[in-house]
């Protein structure tokens, strides 16, 4: 049986997403899709100012993490804006290099919660509600069109006292059983 170690705590959730990533892979030359990929997700990376944790890259997304002193909503804008810039950047970079139109673009969920940290080998991954919750902001019906983030409603409740109620409906989710309260879009 291998060893391993826990952290646990309360704090932020952040993944920026790429939009577009299961089309462009399909139709983009593997060498080229790969470079273009690696190049967008180290420029989010990069862009991390608020010194988050890396958890684990995922395919066409980025799991960042913070415990405890998370921060400030403005603050947490002000880091969604510099990643947007800076991909949106990397994107016309690579297009006018490559000579090809990159149709692909970001979005970004912020949760909050509590959670676990595990480390099995050289692996680290989370666990717990708010990992999975976040996950399921990511399928949405809700913001159909990026560039957006998403914050939920707890997020903004450790952020403020009386944060104003979410306006978003759940008509359009196909299973909201999991999918944390949405408190607040923010189109980039």
């Amino acid at each position: 049986m291998k060893e391993f170690t826990a952290q646990y705590g309360t704090g932020m959730v952040m993944i920026p997403d790429i939009s577009g990533f299961t089309d462009f892979v399909i139709n983009t030359n593997m060498t080229i899709g790969k470079y273009i990929t690696e190049n967008l997700l180290k420029s989010i990376i990069d862009s991390n100012k608020l010194s988050l944790e890396v958890s684990e890259i995922e395919g066409d997304a980025v799991l960042f993490y913070k415990y405890d002193k998370i921060p400030s909503f403005d603050d947490t804008i002000a880091q969604i804006v510099e990643m947007y810039n800076n991909f949106k950047e990397e994107v016309d970079r690579l297009s006018i290099v490559l000579a090809m139109e990159i149709p692909l673009s970001l979005k970004i969920i912020v949760h909050y919660g509590a959670f676990i940290q595990y480390k099995i080998g050289r692996f680290e991954k989370l666990y717990g509600a708010p990992v999975v919750e976040a996950h399921k902001m990511l399928k949405n019906h809700i913001a159909k069109f990026p560039p957006y983030a998403l914050f939920s409603e707890t997020f903004l409740k450790a952020n403020f006292e009386q944060p104003a109620k979410s306006t978003i409906e759940y008509d359009n989710c196909d299973n909201c059983m999991y999918l944390a309260e949405i408190g607040y879009i923010h189109y980039l």
